[in-house]
């Protein structure tokens, strides 16, 4: 099967890593075609807005796009690509893996989570007024449809991955309304999935837990603010943003991106980790059911991070990016397999 995916390489390190995972996926012979656009610094340079019309067509016709990281203006100027492309897509659904990887220093072994997160609503609706001088207000919202499906998408990637307990993030002792609605269909849905354990944890006492003792949670289920959040304390746990994949799926498309931000102080220097891109275009290749090329990629990066020869600076080694997607495209030509799906 032949097809048409949207190119989306952002700003700073994100041409590099994604020409390293664009070449990872190419050796696989899958005949992609890819449909590159423009977003971030250099889209609003050239067309005014850090988000063409066209990269949403593109993405709506494809229905597919891998993405790499924007840089988002701090307090000013133009809004969150990843905001937009989330909202005017209806990616609903924030996906990251965060597991343990070989030759990868962290202080925890055997680390193997999923962090779900609502990706449309929250505090990152991004409603804000000035009430008066020196006042300002932001809304958190949360409606009942939005959370009654992040809450069956949780639960539903739980039973078709073999995952045994889905935990509840909140923080419903304070906002009773917005958190007590999600937990309300979170414990609406949960009678549908019996052989999944449900548990609810508030916020705080999750995130100390997830440090603590990372093993007792499988999937985690949260709304967006919460679910970025554990999503930086996940990544933590394995070794940082740069070897963890992520997803944005919806209805009808999805976005598959690296997680980590643009670096601009390293762009254009060759020196950028590749791990999170390449993984996340696994995650993308195991979305449109060519699982075997997922678990070939997965294996061959596995490989080349269990060996530590041929890995970038933030990993302990020296290769450039280039160097290091060579050798996961030299492992990637001699690896079987892999046991577990890259999803």
């Amino acid at each position: 099967m032949k097809y048409t995916i949207t190119l989306l390489p952002g700003d700073g390190i994100g041409p590099e890593v994604m020409g390293a995972a664009v070449r990872v996926v190419d050796s696989c012979g899958l005949g992609v075609s890819w449909e590159p656009h423009i977003v971030g610094q250099e889209a609003i340079e050239r067309f005014q807005t850090p988000l063409p019309p066209e990269v949403l067509d593109s993405v709506r016709k494809n229905r597919v796009a891998l993405k790499g990281p924007v840089t988002t203006p701090i307090g000013k100027g133009f809004g969150s690509v990843n905001v937009l492309l989330r909202r005017e897509l209806e990616l609903y659904a924030n996906l990251r893996p965060v597991r343990t990887l070989p030759g990868v220093r962290s202080r925890y072994s055997g680390v193997d989570l999923v962090i779900v997160r609502e990706n449309t609503e929250g505090l990152y609706s991004g409603i804000e007024h000035r009430l008066t001088k020196g006042v300002v207000a932001s809304l958190k919202v949360a409606t009942e449809a939005a959370c009654l499906r992040i809450s069956r998408f949780g639960f539903a990637y739980a039973r078709k991955h073999g995952r045994k307990k889905v935990t509840a993030i909140h923080k419903a002792n304070i906002m009773k309304l917005t958190d007590g609605l999600f937990l309300d269909c979170a414990r609406l849905i949960a009678p549908e999935y019996p052989e999944i354990q449900y548990e609810e944890k508030i916020i705080d006492n999750a995130a100390m837990q997830l440090i603590l003792n990372p093993a007792a949670f499988d999937v985690l289920l949260n709304e967006n603010l919460y679910g970025d959040i554990i999503s930086e304390i996940g990544a933590g746990l394995v070794g940082g943003l740069g070897v963890v994949p992520g997803a944005n799926i919806g209805e009808e498309s999805a976005v598959f991106e690296a997680v980590h931000g643009s670096a601009p102080d390293i762009a254009g220097q060759n020196r950028a980790n590749p791990v999170a891109a390449i993984l996340s275009a696994a995650l993308m290749l195991e979305y449109l059911g060519e699982h075997e090329s997922a678990q070939r990629i997965t294996a061959a990066v596995h490989a080349v991070l269990a060996e530590g020869r041929a890995v970038t600076a933030d990993l302990g080694g020296k290769a450039t990016t280039t160097e290091m997607t060579d050798a996961v495209l030299r492992s990637l030509e001699r690896a079987p397999a892999a046991p577990h799906a890259a999803l």
